[in-house]
């Protein structure tokens, strides 16, 4: 069983009685299957009406704002001139498309918020006062941290630790100019500082029209790399890759930075394979990317997804595709998304990764423009793909629930009942209507099973009118259960042309999401012209929505560790981006997190991943790290929080010994209690999971 071990090998005997002990808690915990309790949860918005400290207000674009004015002030156009004025004339995005990262930037224990905004106006770092006061608050730090990026008009952030030396830097993306890389060093205050090293590193990519971004160790060094989605060139002038069905000259490709250390940069998105895209020359028009091991084979692959633009009339040449490029392990990339079943177009806009029916492999989420704007359910859903264990995904078309107009997405077990849930948001103007169909919808997850439902009880506040753009999730309060955060573009101020969407532009689909859906009315249709009904829009918010976490149901949280340049033979980033979770509740079903810098529209969730038990009393993580070593952790305590380092021994290796396997474990968490970041008791407790992991695998 252990090869050639010693029979006085005192490891092999450590080895065989945990053998022995696993067999003996397997038999106990087989008949104490956890009770999922679906939601009982609510959440609230502190920061609504400016509360909490969060004063935030996106300011427009002026230049894009005064051209759809000025469209607007015409008062009346003839319908034979109306398709040719929204394709070409009006601007996309007048109060830009921001993201909201969540991160804890000056490492004190409570998460911090990060907030892009409009040109002339500074970005906002909100700093949690949890630790310091016992309360959740916020004091906004940008301009001593130095991230206020006034000269820029931001839109997209996601951040992860490039060099290696224990703090977060932050990428921030930008509209038709060089996105942002900024390092984080200590100021002699002991306060961290950002430095803008965007020249220096070469990672700006030019006047690119960019929105998301994600981070990802693409080539194995153990270094994080860059990948950037862009739009099209002509955000001020015109909609024409919206609202025109074909392939446009001015769309952008994404752009690929590979890390070469000490923060330099290699733009190697033409030999990387991410231009090459089946079916379509040139860019796609790419809202969301996310940088994520879908096949679970070891090596960090790329989704993106992508607009089509009208869902009717004749098809471009291949875009508006959720795609897959699968990673051969170096960093080249192949699209695959014909062959896995992905060619199903639609206007998708975001992406949302978990096991939402605990098959063993990652699902995600996409949104769209939903069902009331094309007054059909089923035409273009915001809805969930699954991947089968073959590695193509099947398509549910959302399960028949009517869905609405979307831009960001996150997937989160909001009640902790050990299954992936989701949240989405959205809002949008097309020039003919506002819409507001989306208040906010929660999709609650039924045992795992991937079978959706509304939980509308859940949400206080009603986010119809706020025009949402980015959305990140995570634990604000620090009492073990997922929190929201949500940020704006515009507003609408409701008048006499706020009316409900069904009944009036869609049929009533017999959906409790019906009596929610709104629409703002912009013009008044004639026989023969438009009138502009001048609505009223106001720069949008941000807002906080803190889990009422009171429905009993326990969890875990992990913070992962990559250990490169800490252990020896290790090779995984500092922050453990791209590593794959598999978190069992005793008794219950195995969910599934990645790590991922990224991933949301324009934003990223914190990095920590937290499981739900429901009201198990404990659980087990098998994690897949980068470079496909597999490490195991048993009997992990509700409420216990937890720092997972890389052990670079992967259990279910072929291994000589066992005596060969134990050194190398022996090795790497010594060097990590030796650096500090594990005690004594820690180590003890890692060794003897690895030794009952290697048992149970041989």
């Amino acid at each position: 069983m252990f090869g050639k071990l010693s029979p006085d090998s005192s490891a092999e005997r450590a080895g065989r009685s945990f053998g022995r002990w696993s067999l003996f808690a397997l038999a106990l915990v087989v008949c104490a299957a956890p009770a999922l309790a679906d939601g009982g949860v609510v959440f609230t918005d502190i920061a609504e009406n400016n509360g909490a400290g969060i004063t935030y207000l996106r300011q427009p674009n002026p230049d894009r704002l005064a051209r759809q004015a000025s469209i607007e002030a015409r008062g009346t156009i003839p319908n034979s001139e109306w398709r040719d004025v929204r394709a070409n004339e009006t601007p996309m995005k007048p109060w830009g498309a921001p993201g909201v990262a969540l991160l804890d930037y000056d490492q004190d224990g409570d998460l911090d918020i990060y907030v892009p905004n409009g040109p002339g106006a500074p970005n906002s770092l909100y700093s949690n006062q949890l630790v310091e006061t016992g309360t959740v608050s916020f004091v906004d730090v940008a301009a001593a941290a130095g991230v206020q990026l006034t000269d820029q008009e931001s839109t997209g952030v996601c951040y992860g630790d490039i060099d290696n030396d224990g703090d977060e830097d932050i990428y921030v993306t930008g509209v038709g100019e060089p996105n942002r890389l900024l390092e984080s060093q200590l100021a002699d205050t002991g306060q961290p500082v950002y430095v803008d090293i965007t020249i220096a590193s070469g990672a700006g990519g030019g006047n690119t029209h960019s929105g998301t971004c994600s981070m990802g160790d693409f080539n194995g060094d153990g270094l994080l790399d860059i990948f950037v989605g862009n739009t099209y060139d002509g955000w001020a002038t015109q909609r024409r890759p919206t609202f025109v069905d074909e392939t446009c000259p001015c769309l952008e490709q994404n752009q690929l930075f590979t890390n070469l250390g000490g923060n330099t940069f290699r733009d190697d998105s033409a030999v990387s394979g991410v231009e090459n895209l089946d079916s379509l020359p040139g860019g796609a028009f790419t809202w969301v990317t996310a940088a994520v091991d879908v096949d679970q084979d070891g090596d960090v692959d790329l989704m993106t997804a992508d607009t089509q633009g009208p869902v009717a009339g004749p098809t471009s040449a291949g875009r508006g595709y959720n795609r897959i490029f699968l990673n051969d392990g170096t960093g080249y990339f192949d699209d695959v998304t014909d062959e896995i079943g992905l060619d199903k177009k639609g206007t998708w806009m975001a992406s949302a990764w978990g096991d939402f029916d605990c098959n063993g492999q990652l699902d995600f989420f996409s949104t769209n423009v939903g069902d009331y704007v094309t007054g059909s359910v089923g035409v273009a859903p915001s809805q969930w793909f699954l991947q089968n264990s073959d590695h193509t995904f099947s398509d549910p078309n959302g399960a028949g629930l009517a869905s609405a107009f979307g831009w960001g997405a996150v997937a989160s077990d909001y009640d902790n009942d050990g299954d992936t849930d989701i949240y989405y948001h959205g809002g949008f103007d097309v020039m003919t209507v506002i819409l507001a169909d989306n208040p906010g919808i929660l999709l609650q997850n039924h045992d795992c099973t991937a079978n959706f439902d509304y939980d509308f009880g859940a949400i206080t506040r009603d986010h119809a009118p706020r025009l949402v753009e980015g959305v990140a999730a995570g634990d604000l309060n620090n009492d073990g259960f997922d929190d929201f955060v949500s940020v704006a573009g515009s507003r609408i101020v409701p008048d006499g042309f706020y009316l409900p969407f069904s009944g009036i532009l869609a049929p009533p689909f017999g959906s409790a999401l019906d009596p929610l859906t709104r629409f703002e009315g912009v013009w008044i249709g004639g026989p023969d012209h438009i009138t502009f009904l001048h609505p009223t829009i106001i720069g949008g918010d941000l807002s906080v929505e803190i889990n009422s976490g009171n429905n009993g149901n326990g969890w875990v949280e992990l913070n992962f560790l990559g250990g490169v340049g800490i252990a020896p033979g290790a090779g995984v980033n500092r922050d453990g981006i791209g590593a794959v979770a598999h978190f069992t509740p005793a008794g219950g079903k195995t969910s599934i997190r990645p790590v991922l810098a990224g991933a949301n529209f324009n934003s990223q969730d914190e990095l920590t991943r937290r499981f739900g038990l429901g009201t198990a009393a404990s659980g087990d993580l098998d994690v897949l790290w980068p470079g496909g070593v597999h490490n195991r952790l048993y009997d992990i305590q509700s409420g216990e929080t937890l720092t997972v380092p890389e052990i670079p021994c992967s259990y279910d290796a072929a291994w000589g010994n066992f005596g060969q396997y134990n050194a190398c474990v022996m090795q790497a968490l010594n060097a990590y209690k030796d650096a500090g970041y594990i005690t004594d008791a820690q180590r003890n407790r890692l060794r003897d999971s690895a030794w009952r992991a290697f048992n149970e695998a041989h």
